[in-house]
């Protein structure tokens, strides 16, 4: 068993076992997702966000699709690449760590106001051990927004990632949050897959428990 998720082991195995800092290496500044699930996510995280607070994007990029019109008091961000992050203009500081051999993140405990996970949870060999440091630094009650759509590298995602379709991925995402401590955990389908001409994306939101 893994992760108290009641997965077989091998769960999170990957085609790729080579190290991640070399598959991240070269920087990748192109969109994961298209224009319209772009456009989706950040209608969403406009009405989930808190304007004005302090925000995490675990696992960003050089784009984190927030709102533009919306300011934050911080917007924290984590990755694999210090180039892609250094492009990101939303990001007002951001630190690089492999999360799969190191979960434990370097922020203090109930310092942030919402946090982000965009299409990058299925890289996570840890995910629970994650997602409990994400709750430990989010304040009672704020949000973590994790989307995803069905585009991903292959070889990098776990193996029960690629077992299941999109409903599957929502519900073991909802188990992640739940074994994480997490109060509540939401699905919400933000845009439909359309016959190869538009990307699928589902969020799943969970909240930090109340002390």
């Amino acid at each position: 068993m893994t992760e108290d998720l009641g997965l077989p082991a091998g769960a999170f195995a990957r085609l790729d076992e080579t190290p991640d800092e070399d598959f991240y290496a070269p920087p990748r500044l192109v969109y994961h997702i298209d224009d319209h699930a772009v456009a989706a996510l950040t209608a969403f995280y406009r009405t989930v966000l808190p304007a004005g607070g302090v925000v995490l994007d675990l696992m960003s990029s050089w784009v984190s699709h927030l709102p533009p019109e919306t300011g934050y008091a911080a917007v924290i961000g984590h990755g694999m690449n210090a180039e892609e992050l250094a492009a990101n203009p939303r990001l007002t500081r951001y630190f690089v760590q492999n999360l799969n051999r190191d979960p434990a993140l370097p922020l203090d405990t109930a310092s942030l106001d919402a946090a982000m996970i965009c299409v990058s949870i299925q890289y996570l060999q840890q995910p629970v051990a994650v997602l409990r440091e994400v709750a430990r630094a989010l304040r009672p009650g704020a949000p973590l927004v994790i989307s995803f759509s069905n585009r991903c590298f292959w070889t990098k995602a776990v193996a029960v990632w690629r077992a299941l379709d999109d409903s599957g991925h929502a519900v073991l995402v909802r188990r992640y949050l739940q074994a994480a401590g997490f109060a509540e955990a939401e699905i919400h389908r933000l845009a439909e897959y359309i016959e190869d001409q538009q990307d699928p994306m589902t969020a799943v939101v969970g909240r930090a428990a109340a002390v």
